[in-house]
Formats: structure tokens, C-alpha cells, sequence
């Protein structure tokens, strides 16, 4: 998780739990009393319950690329700043970073 981030209330987190429930409720609901034969309305809950498992594998990769994009990228700002700092600093000598916290 992002350190600078603040994390979720727990009425936001009630929320979507609550959310998620009532909307499988009525998905469920509606296609129970849907005037088909029994194997039309398997088929239709099975489709259901594949997007919703579609849908959280795809929020999952989605925030693992989004996470690993953010670590790459702070790796490379490490880098450039040491590579800054090493050229800042002549060859044998002191840098004025060690210089500043050495008195």
C-alpha cells in the first residue's frame, strides 16, 4: 500500500460490501424469476459468476502493474540520484553532502 496514501473508513469498506452484496442479490433475483427453463438460467448465473471473477483477476493485474511500475520507477530515481551525486563528486574527494554532516 502507498505509504502517503490514507487508508479506507470502515463505513467506505461497509459500503462496498454492502454494495457488492445487494447487486448480487438482484442479479440473482432477476434471473430467477426470468420466465426460461432452469438450464437458461444456470447458463446465465454461470456467466455472472465468471465476469465477477473476471472482474477481480483484472483489478488484481491491473494494481500489480500499477504497483510494479511504481517500484521500478522509484528504483530508477535511486539510481539517477546516486549517479547525480557521484558526478557531483570529484574522483578522491569529499562530496559537500558528507562535508555537511561530517562537522
Amino acid at each position: 500500500m502507498n505509504p502517503n496514501s490514507q487508508p479506507h473508513s470502515g463505513a467506505w469498506v461497509s459500503f462496498t460490501y454492502a454494495s457488492f452484496l445487494a447487486a448480487a442479490v438482484m442479479v440473482g433475483a432477476g434471473i430467477l424469476f426470468l420466465p426460461l427453463d432452469w438450464w437458461a438460467k444456470g447458463y446465465l448465473g454461470m456467466g455472472v459468476v465468471m465476469l465477477v471473477q473476471s472482474c477481480v483477476t483484472m483489478t488484481k493485474t491491473v494494481r500489480d502493474m500499477h504497483e510494479a511500475s511504481r517500484l521500478v520507477n522509484r528504483i530508477e530515481d535511486a539510481r539517477t540520484e546516486r549517479l547525480l551525486m557521484d558526478v557531483g563528486n570529484p574522483p578522491g574527494g569529499h562530496s559537500s553532502h558528507q562535508d555537511r554532516f561530517s562537522r
